[in-house]
C-alpha cells in the first residue's frame, strides 16, 4: 500500500498488506484439444472474465463479491467451484505511515486478537490477548488514523470424479476511512476523507504495483483542503470510499468549526419538521412512562384500564391512545425492554443470529418462557414450512417444541422451547472448563457451568473420561441427536442443515439434546426416497454432504453425513474430520478426511467412517446408527460377547463352518497378538485350572469371557478384584487389552447371522 504525491509521483510512505492482490492459476493442459472451460480471471478493468469452450472469453456482470456469495456452484461439465472470503483491517498513522494495528481472523474458534502497535520511535510491538483487545490508551492512538480495509476473495474449481484442482483465482479489494480525533466537541461519528475520483492505476517509479481506485458518489463534497494528514505540503492521494456518510460534525480545526456549526440549526429544524409532519399524518400518539424495570417479568402483563394510560410501576410502557375503546391485549404494546404481539411477548435480549435476517430473542408465550425466532416477512414460506414440520415432529423428546406463532407487518415470530445453549457452545465452553477449572469468561458461561452440575452431588458432569473416551453423559447427548434424527426420517422429513449450532441443549433431570432450525428441511411425499436435482436451499458450509455441494440427488443420507461430522465434533472437543473451516467444503468434495483423533475408539472410527462414506447408498440408516455398539452400555457389550460365544460353540460341531472361519480370520485385528500375553499371569493361571485354550483363537477368548462372566461369583476374591466388578470393571478389563475385539466380532455377526433370533435384541431395526 502506497501514499503517493499526485503531482510529482513521489512515494510518501508505504507498507505491506500481505499477499499479492491478484493471483490466478490453472492446471497444465496435456491435450491441446482440451480447454480450460469455466476458468475465471480478472480483466484489466478488474471485471470478471469467464473462459468458455464455445464463446471464448465472456465478461460477467457479477462482482467478485457477488460471485463468491453464490458459491458453491457446479459447471455443466460437473466441476465444483468453491469460494471463500477473508477480511483484514489495518490502522495506519496517516502522517507517517506507521502501522498502528492490524486485525485478521486466523481461527474462527479462537477469538484471540493480534495487535500491532507502534510507539513514537517507530518500534513495533506485537501483543496477543485471548478474547480482548489491547488497551487503546496504552497504544496512544495517532491524531489522524487511516483505517484500511482489505477483503480477499478466493475461487477454486475441483474436477468431477478426480478431485483435482483445475484452476484457482484470488483477488483483493480495498477501502479506506480517515478518522480525525480531537479532545473538544468530540462525537461518535467517523469522518471519511475521499480522494480524487480519477487517479492513475500505476504509480510512477513503482512499475508492477497497482493502485485500486473505488467509485465515489459525486454528491458527497470533499473535506476542506486545509486538512493535512501527513507531514508534507504536497497534495496526496487516499483511497476513495464507495459509501460516504458523516454521522455528526467533528472539530476539524479552529477555523473550520464555525462552518460546521452554522449548518446545525438547519439540520435540527429539518429533522424536527419531518418528525412533526410524520406524526400529523396519522402516527399514533403514545404516552411514555419513565420508570423502567431492569429485568423482564416471566408472567404475562395484566391488561390495563381503557381510556388512559396508567403506570405499571416498573415497566416503561408506550400505550396507544388513538382509540379509547381498543383493549391493549389486541394491540402491540411497545415496552422499554421488548414488545407484546398477541399472546407473545418479545424482549430485546438477543440469543442468537441466523441467516437472511433471522434472529432469536428471549420472550414469553402465555406465561411460559420461550425462545422467539423472528423471521422477516419475505421468508414467510420458510416459517410456514418450519411450522409444518415442527407440528408433525415436536411431540418427540429430542425435537424442540413449537408453542405458537404471531406476526406483524415486518416479521413472523415463532415461539419455541427455550433451551440452555446449543451443542457448539456446550462443547467449546466445556473444553475451556476442562483446561481451566476456574474458567468463567462471562455470565453466560457461568450459567452454563451451573447447568452442568448434578442436582444432588453438585459435581460437574464431565463429557470426556480421563482416557479420552466419551462419558455416559456425552454418549447420551449424541444418542439424543440420533434419536431425533430417527424420528424425523420416520416421518419422511430430511433436516438438511444438521450441525452443532442447530442442536439445542436443555436442562431437565439431566442434559438433553434436541434438534432445531428446520427452516430448510424437506418432507418427502409418500413412496418418495429423494428430493431430486432441482431442490432449492442448502445446508451450512462445512457440514453438507458431497451430493449437496454438487447439487445432486438428496436423500435421507445427507443428514447421516452431517451426523458423522457432528459425532466427530463431539468426541474430539470441537474438531472437524475435514479440517479447518475454510478448507472443509473442498476436502468434502475430494473425500479427504482425517479420523486420527478417534482411531483409539474403534467403535467410533467404524461408525463415523461409514457415515462419511462419499457414496450415500453405503451410509447406514439413522435407526442402524442408534443401535451401533458405540452407544452400548457395558452390560450390553458383555451380553453380546457371551451370546456370540454361545452361537460359535454350536458352529464348532460342524466341519468347515463359514462363520467360524470368518471369526478366526479377524484374529490379527481383534487380538493383535496371542491373547495370553495381554492378560495378567494370575488370571491365566486361574483359567488354566479348568481347561486348555488356544491363545491365538478368538473363539477361545470369547469362551473365557463367557465362562468368567457366568461364574463370576465363584471366582476367588483376588481374581474378582483383578478384573473388577460386573459390568463396568469386567468390561473395561477386556476392552482395554483388546480394544478392537467387540467391533470386529460385531462385523462378523452382521455379515453372517444378524437375523438369528439370539441376536435380535442387538439388531432390533430389522423388525
Amino acid at each position: 500500500m502506497y501514499l503517493v504525491d499526485s503531482v510529482s509521483g513521489r512515494v510518501i510512505w508505504s507498507f505491506s498488506t500481505g499477499s499479492p492482490i491478484y493471483h490466478s492459476y490453472h492446471a497444465p493442459i496435456n491435450n491441446p484439444k482440451d480447454n480450460v472451460t469455466g476458468l475465471i480471471e480478472c480483466g484489466d478493468d478488474w471485471e470478471l472474465i469467464v473462459h468458455d469452450t464455445h464463446f471464448g472469453k465472456t465478461r460477467l456482470s457479477e462482482s467478485i463479491a457477488d460471485y463468491v456469495a453464490f458459491t458453491p456452484t457446479v459447471t455443466k461439465e460437473g466441476a465444483v467451484v468453491l469460494g471463500s472470503k477473508r477480511s483484514t483491517v489495518f490502522e495506519v498513522n496517516a502522517r507517517t505511515g506507521a502501522l498502528f494495528r492490524s486485525y485478521s481472523v486466523s481461527d474462527f474458534h479462537d477469538n484471540a486478537s493480534s495487535v500491532v502497535s507502534s510507539d513514537g520511535d517507530g518500534k513495533r510491538v506485537r501483543t496477543a490477548k485471548n478474547n480482548e483487545l489491547a488497551d487503546p490508551a496504552q497504544l496512544s492512538s495517532p491524531q489522524f488514523l487511516l483505517r484500511i480495509f482489505r477483503t480477499d476473495y478466493f475461487l477454486q474449481s475441483v474436477g468431477p470424479g478426480s478431485g483435482l484442482v483445475l484452476w484457482t483465482m484470488a483477488v483483493a479489494e480495498f477501502k479506506a476511512v480517515l478518522l480525525c480525533q480531537h479532545n473538544e466537541n468530540r462525537s461518535d461519528g467517523e469522518l471519511m476523507l475521499p480522494s480524487q475520483p480519477d487517479i492513475d492505476r500505476f504509480v510512477p517509479g513503482q512499475e508492477g504495483k497497482m493502485m485500486l481506485p473505488l467509485p465515489m458518489p459525486n454528491s458527497v463534497p470533499l473535506l476542506p483542503q486545509k486538512v493535512s494528514f501527513y507531514e508534507s505540503n504536497d497534495n496526496a492521494v487516499v483511497l476513495p470510499q464507495p459509501l460516504m456518510e458523516i454521522a455528526a460534525p467533528e472539530k476539524v480545526g479552529p477555523n473550520r468549526a464555525i462552518e460546521w456549526l452554522t449548518g446545525l440549526p438547519l439540520i435540527l429544524f429539518t429533522v424536527f419538521f419531518g418528525f412533526f409532519i410524520f406524526h400529523s399524518l396519522g402516527v399514533k400518539n403514545k404516552v411514555v412512562l419513565k420508570e423502567q424495570n431492569n429485568e423482564l417479568s416471566s408472567k404475562s402483563l395484566p391488561p390495563p384500564k381503557k381510556k388512559k394510560a396508567r403506570k405499571s410501576g416498573k415497566n416503561n410502557i408506550i400505550v396507544d391512545k388513538q382509540d379509547k375503546h381498543i383493549s391493549l391485549t389486541d394491540e402491540d404494546i411497545l415496552l422499554a425492554d421488548g414488545r407484546r404481539i398477541g399472546k407473545l411477548f418479545v424482549s430485546n435480549k438477543e440469543i442468537a443470529k441466523g441467516s437472511n435476517g433471522t434472529i432469536v430473542l428471549e420472550g414469553t408465550y402465555e406465561g411460559r418462557a420461550v425462545a422467539v425466532k423472528r423471521l422477516v416477512q419475505a421468508h414467510h414460506d420458510v416459517a410456514h414450512k418450519e411450522i409444518q414440520n415442527l407440528i408433525a415432529s415436536d411431540r418427540h423428546p429430542n425435537i424442540v417444541r413449537w408453542y405458537g406463532m404471531e406476526s406483524d407487518h415486518d416479521f413472523v415470530y415463532l415461539a419455541l422451547e427455550r433451551c440452555t445453549c446449543n451443542l457448539d457452545d456446550l462443547i467449546h465452553i466445556y473444553s475451556d472448563m476442562i483446561d481451566n477449572p476456574a474458567y468463567s469468561k462471562d455470565q453466560y458461561s457461568r450459567i452454563l457451568k451451573n447447568a452442568l452440575r448434578e442436582t444432588e452431588t453438585n459435581d460437574i458432569q464431565y463429557l470426556w473420561k480421563a482416557n479420552g473416551f466419551p462419558s455416559p453423559l456425552l454418549l447420551k447427548l449424541m444418542r439424543d441427536v440420533v434419536s431425533g434424527l430417527v424420528h424425523l426420517h420416520e416421518l419422511g422429513i430430511i433436516h438438511r442443515d444438521l450441525k452443532p449450532q442447530n442442536v439445542l441443549i436443555i436442562k431437565e433431570r439431566s442434559l438433553c439434546a434436541k434438534l432445531s432450525d428446520m427452516g430448510i428441511s424437506k418432507r418427502l411425499l409418500e413412496d418418495m426416497s429423494s428430493l431430486g436435482h432441482s431442490t432449492t436451499g442448502c445446508g451450512s458450509s462445512g457440514w453438507q454432504a458431497p451430493e449437496q455441494l454438487v447439487k445432486g440427488r438428496q436423500t435421507r443420507a445427507v443428514d447421516l453425513f452431517s451426523l458423522g461430522c457432528v459425532l466427530f465434533f463431539c468426541m474430539t472437543g470441537g474438531r472437524h474430520p475435514f479440517g479447518e473451516r475454510l478448507e472443509r467444503d473442498i476436502n468434502i468434495v475430494k473425500n479427504q478426511k482425517d479420523l486420527f483423533l478417534v482411531e483409539f475408539i474403534p467403535e467410533a472410527e467404524d461408525l463415523i467412517s461409514s457415515l462419511l462414506n462419499p457414496n450415500p447408498d453405503l451410509r447406514p440408516k439413522a435407526i442402524e446408527v442408534l443401535h451401533h455398539p458405540l452407544f452400548w452400555s457395558s452390560e450390553m457389550r458383555l451380553s453380546f460377547l457371551r451370546d456370540v460365544s454361545d452361537r460359535v460353540e454350536l458352529e464348532d460341531r460342524e466341519t468347515d463352518s463359514d462363520l467360524l472361519k470368518t471369526l478366526e480370520s479377524s484374529a490379527p485385528l481383534a487380538l493383535g497378538a496371542k491373547w495370553d500375553e495381554k492378560l495378567d499371569p494370575d488370571f491365566i493361571t486361574n483359567i488354566g485350572r479348568y481347561r486348555r485354550y488356544k491363545f491365538d483363537s478368538v473363539r477361545d477368548l470369547l469362551r473365557v469371557v463367557r465362562n468368567k462372566l457366568n461364574h463370576y461369583r465363584e471366582l476367588p476374591q483376588e481374581i474378582q478384584e483383578l478384573i473388577g466388578p460386573v459390568p463396568e470393571g469386567f468390561n473395561d478389563y477386556f476392552a482395554s487389552r483388546f480394544p478392537r475385539l467387540l467391533i470386529e466380532v460385531y462385523k462378523v455377526i452382521c455379515k453372517n447371522c444378524k437375523d438369528d433370533e439370539c441376536f435380535q435384541r442387538y439388531f432390533r431395526y430389522n423388525n
